[in-house]
């Protein structure tokens, strides 16, 4: 019956019973970027629409997010000061810890998550200390710091806790400093296949987190490795991640597919901010018909088996889905 179905035009309320693929605003995470002062508010050239903020006025921006239904926020710091280990987000006084505690006491329905790495507060632009000899991240030192940062995180109050610097054993690492600390109950999601992508040009412009030298090809993933992909994400699930992420998005659908496949966990992706200029810039120059192109590629992430999307277009979307439902 279903095929004769497809044969007709089917009536708009059956063709949207029959609909496989639904976005809903619930499966979003919107990122913010917070930066010290007051007041301050400036938007990304690389990204339109996208801005560092204040602590003030990030508590101003969640009320905008709580009207369009969006209640999950992911937080990026941007320290006045930065050094070789990271300091400030080694501090219960550091830009996210302070940050986290505020936005709490403004709105404490709102869920937030944090993303756990260095690459923001180091000088030279990776995701952890240093090792001084090989110029690469001293991985076994990164993972107690790692641990620390998310034991300050989960104190100030955050909901989850988002490790995504690829350190070999960082949920292991994560998971045992929380339970120790009695925090047990807060969930890790994991970027569990993160791959040394072009797509993150315009995200270090506003986390002002661009290595200082090299790139970051020997901690994150190749683009060409399918089974290490898979696997690395497997290997997360056994250490204790609660979720897992696949990062960049559009270009690794096939990835996302083969994970949801293999594990049993949700599955976020992380719409980056490459992906996301792209799109704002063809739209704005009329190459496509945006809003379309955007839901279609919304409507891509859940079909390839996303559970959860972060992307800086959530706010648009939740537009749109209103717009549909009014």
């Amino acid at each position: 019956m279903f095929a004769r179905f497809r044969r007709k035009r089917l009536n708009p309320i059956l063709r949207d019973l029959l609909q496989e693929t639904q976005i809903s605003i619930n499966d979003f995470i919107y990122p913010l970027f917070i930066k010290s002062g007051k007041g301050f508010k400036k938007e990304v050239n690389s990204m339109p629409d996208v801005f560092q903020m204040s602590v003030d006025e990030i508590i101003k921006e969640c009320d905008t997010l709580k009207e369009l239904g969006i209640y999950s926020i992911i937080l990026f710091g941007i320290p006045d000061i930065k050094d070789s280990v990271g300091s400030d987000a080694l501090c219960e006084h550091g830009i996210i810890a302070s940050s986290i505690r505020e936005i709490k006491k403004a709105h404490p329905d709102m869920f937030i998550v944090t993303d756990l790495c260095f690459c923001e507060y180091t000088d030279h632009g990776h995701c952890g200390v240093l090792d001084p000899i090989l110029e690469t991240v001293d991985n076994d030192i990164t993972l107690s710091n790692l641990a620390k940062q998310a034991i300050i995180h989960a104190k100030a109050g955050a909901d989850m806790i988002a490790p995504s610097g690829m350190m070999d054993g960082m949920i292991t690492a994560i998971r045992e400093g929380l339970n120790r600390e009695g925090f047990s109950h807060i969930p890790i999601m994991s970027y569990s296949t993160k791959f040394a992508s072009a797509y993150y040009g315009p995200f270090r412009d506003v986390a002002e987190s661009a290595p200082s030298f090299g790139d970051r090809r020997s901690y994150q993933m190749n683009p060409a490795n399918r089974r290490e992909a898979i696997l690395e994400s497997l290997e997360d699930e056994k250490e204790g991640a609660d979720i897992l992420m696949v990062k960049p998005a559009l270009a690794y659908l096939d990835i996302v597919r083969d994970i949801k496949e293999s594990s049993s966990l949700p599955l976020a992706i992380y719409n980056v901010s490459g992906e996301y200029s792209m799109l704002k810039m063809a739209g704005r120059e009329g190459l496509v018909d945006y809003e379309k192109v955007l839901m279609e590629t919304m409507i891509s992430f859940k079909r390839a088996g996303a559970d959860i999307i972060i992307s800086y277009h959530a706010k648009e979307v939740a537009k749109l889905l209103q717009k549909e439902s009014s």
